[in-house]
């Protein structure tokens, strides 16, 4: 998955600002501490990155 797909992933689940505002400051401990922002810089794939995300929010499967 590209880091697009990961945006827009995000953005379609929470909105725009809000999908910004978890990525940048919602720490996942799945993801070692770090927020979604973080992880993908230090090159956590993005389809991992999803994961945590969903699995933090409980996002239903048919929305992964």
């Amino acid at each position: 998955m590209r880091i697009t797909v990961f945006r827009k992933l995000m953005a379609g689940e929470f909105g725009q600002v809000r999908a910004e505002m978890i990525a940048r400051d919602h720490v996942l401990s799945s993801l070692g501490g770090r927020t979604a922002d973080e992880a993908l810089e230090v090159g956590t794939g993005a389809k991992e990155v999803w994961a945590a995300v969903c699995d933090a929010f409980e996002i239903p499967e048919n929305r992964r």
